[in-house]
């Protein structure tokens, strides 16, 4: 397992207050796609502002199986460019949480202690995984990592992009499939297409590859109000 790296980039802003992260989402229509009203996602933000957890630094998400992956990742902008999802991941939003990963049952929760994972810069998904357990965080699942970069656009840089090895795949035979999800900057090569160069993408890599540009995102927990 290579030693961890050194963090090689600034400090990322704050997030916004809660309720200003559910005017952006009720603005991208992202309560629509959960099934929502504005009125639900904003009563959440309020409740979930009140504690003192969660008032300041947390990240509002929607649960991925009321807004996937798939239609969160065409939301994110960079250089006036939409997301998307690379094209062999057509089966995007049948990675779901590992079993180790908790999600609250509710439409709306909260993550703690959002980190892009720099420091773990060219280790693989098999080796992060165990080092972030052992420190008692969890892994950021694609949906979520879309939704950190949905209110934080300064979360994806290029050299500092992330994985969200919290969401994986099952086979048939309940081994895990050796994708794992990440999110980047686009180069505009290959099938991604030159117009989408600097665009942001949601895609995979092997579980036992090394990136050098590449963290792993984790939170310290997600939890709803008064939970």
């Amino acid at each position: 397992m290579p030693e961890p790296s050194p963090v090689t980039t600034t400090a990322l802003p704050a997030l916004p207050p809660l309720s200003a992260q559910a005017e952006t989402l009720i603005g991208l229509g992202v309560h629509e796609i959960a099934g929502l009203s504005a009125a639900e996602m904003r009563g959440f933000a309020k409740a979930a502002a009140t504690t003192e957890a969660d008032g300041d630094g947390g990240l509002l998400a929607v649960h991925p199986d009321r807004a996937p992956a798939s239609a969160l990742a065409p939301l994110l902008r960079r250089d006036d460019k939409p997301g998307f999802v690379v094209v062999d991941m057509p089966d995007v939003d049948l990675f779901t949480p590992l079993d180790t990963v908790a999600v609250p049952d509710g439409p709306l929760y909260v993550l703690s202690g959002v980190d892009r994972g720099d420091h773990m810069a060219n280790w693989s998904p098999d080796e992060a995984l165990p080092a972030l357990t052992a420190q008692e965080r969890t892994p950021l699942l694609l949906a979520e990592g879309i939704h950190w970069v949905l209110q934080q656009p300064a979360a994806l840089e290029r050299n500092h992009c992330f994985m969200t090895i919290g969401s994986r795949l099952r086979k048939p035979d309940g081994a895990l499939d050796a994708r794992t999800p990440a999110i980047w900057i686009s180069n505009g090569t290959g099938r991604d297409g030159r117009e989408r160069r600097n665009a942001p993408k949601a895609g995979w890599c092997w579980a036992g590859n090394r990136h050098t540009w590449l963290g792993f995102a984790s939170a310290t927990g997600r939890r709803v109000p008064g939970s």
